[in-house]
């Protein structure tokens, strides 16, 4: 049987470790505040990663940073939607799929039109001289991103139904092998994959964004650390802001800078910027209206599962 003296040593023990215990929750919340940012290899999120100023800013709020790279927005989107991500940036339709798909994202800010940014490329010696030369031929771009409403909307102009062609749904870099070795007639593809095609390929536009749509670039988070971590969301906004006026002022210095992060010549880059567009602004209504055109030409083409409000995906106040 235990002694008087060894059940309150025990105890005393006990309540020790209870004392540590009760105290670790609010120390690994301090610890534990971490803003996880979805990049792509190209754009402002990557340039900010590389400058490194993101990391001192959030500090005094409590906060790490940890980045991960995706090869395009669905990607980004569908770690969002797992909780993988707090924040990230696409064009157009990946967050329309997303939102359909039950995501819990919303649109805190945006880049204003870059239409020049994306476009249908074929071969430089190939015998399709027009859009309307795709009908029955086969079209490579990435599910779901933002070139899928470039091809509909240039496959409308020039009188082809969506369905009158053959969509090959690749990622970049198995798209940009597929369109080397000629296995689809044509590519949709952005930036900077456009400018690099062209440059090493030879590659000749059909058609890019010009007169056919927007091509905005969003920022998202997710619903629950966008409403539950304001100050540190706007550090980030007005950190991605300090980073576009640089790009805007300096786009060879940025084209240095971002060539050995992205494995592109300097050249190829300086392409690709110019065709950028610079200006982080709040989500704004003629923004709302763009996307929701898109939102709901996608659920006529039978390409979304439901139909979409995208107001209910707007940060309250952007």
């Amino acid at each position: 049987m235990r002694s008087i003296k060894s059940w309150l040593v025990a105890l005393g023990v006990a309540a020790s470790a209870f004392a540590a215990m009760a105290l670790l929750p609010a120390a690994a919340q301090t610890q534990d505040k971490v803003v996880r940012i979805g990049f792509q290899k190209y754009g402002k999120l990557v340039l900010l990663k590389s400058k490194g100023t993101l990391e001192g800013k959030l500090k005094p709020l409590g906060y790490k940073v940890e980045w991960k790279e995706f090869p395009a927005g669905p990607q980004m989107l569908e770690a969002l939607n797992v909780g993988a991500i707090d924040f990230g940036n696409t064009g157009e339709a990946p967050p329309i799929f997303a939102q359909a798909a039950g995501a819990q994202l919303v649109y805190v800010a945006q880049e204003p039109p870059a239409p020049a940014g994306e476009a249908i490329l074929v071969a430089k010696d190939s015998p399709i001289k027009t859009v309307a030369d795709l009908k029955g031929k086969k079209v490579a771009l990435n599910k779901g991103s933002n070139v899928h409403y470039l091809l509909v909307k240039a496959l409308e102009k020039a009188g082809v139904k969506y369905s009158e062609i053959e969509t090959v749904f690749l990622a970049p870099a198995d798209a940009r092998a597929a369109f080397e070795r000629g296995s689809v007639h044509a590519w949709v593809i952005w930036d900077p994959f456009q400018a690099a095609a062209e440059a090493a390929t030879g590659a000749r536009t059909l058609a890019d964004g010009q007169g056919l749509v927007a091509n905005h670039q969003f920022y998202l988070g997710r619903r629950a650390f966008v409403e539950a971590n304001t100050k540190a969301l706007d550090v980030v906004l007005a950190e991605l802001s300090e980073v576009d006026d640089w790009a805007k002022r300096d786009i060879k210095a940025v084209s240095e800078q971002l060539s050995p992060l992205v494995g592109l010549p300097v050249p190829v880059l300086e392409v690709a910027l110019k065709r950028q567009s610079y200006g982080i602004k709040p989500i704004d209504g003629a923004v709302i209206k763009a996307q929701q055109n898109i939102a709901d030409t996608f659920f006529e083409l039978g390409l979304l599962p439901k139909k979409i409000t995208i107001s209910d995906a707007v940060r309250a106040g952007s």
